[in-house]
């Protein structure tokens, strides 16, 4: 008896284990999660700044989504005498969708339109960053736009996924 326990008990443990390694598998291609702290959401881009800025700048445009501006934050601080890592900012935005919170709660203009900021850590890795949608809900207290928040996330991520290799 005790010797078809071990077996079962084996026979458990590998069907376990392989399912572990399927799943291993299954994953190891696909991007982590965007990290998420303090209402930032942060993500590892696949592509060196330039090209990442440049996918993404084509990738707004053929959303037909308005770049109102790309801010070389690095160029700006050597101006003024400032060392800085590579660090741009691109500001971006549909009217007919960032309205729609300024209209809940007026001071939702501080956050709209989007920031993407695009910088080089000193590993030379390259992130983008922006402030998460529901952080700015909360923030400010608009709690009747959940589709138009979900939709700007939707947005937003598929911009970065055009910096990301696949």
């Amino acid at each position: 008896m005790q010797a078809r326990t071990v077996t079962i008990v084996s026979a458990a443990v590998m069907a376990a284990l392989s399912s572990v390694v399927l799943v291993a598998k299954s994953t190891a291609n696909r991007s982590p999660p965007p990290a998420v702290e303090d209402g930032v959401v942060r993500v590892k881009l696949g592509y060196p700044m330039p090209e990442a800025i440049a996918r993404m700048q084509a990738d707004i445009a053929a959303k037909n989504i308005v770049l109102f501006s790309t801010i070389d934050q690095s160029k700006l601080a050597k101006d003024a005498g400032i060392a800085l890592r590579p660090s741009t900012l691109l500001v971006f935005g549909n009217p007919a969708l960032g309205s729609q919170f300024i209209t809940a709660k007026g001071q939702a203009g501080l956050d709209w339109p989007v920031r993407l900021l695009v910088q080089e850590d000193a590993s030379g890795q390259i992130w983008a960053a922006y402030t998460d949608f529901t952080w700015i809900a909360r923030r400010h207290q608009i709690t009747n736009r959940e589709a138009a928040f979900a939709m700007a996330s939707k947005v937003v991520a598929s911009i970065i996924s055009s910096a990301q290799k696949k």
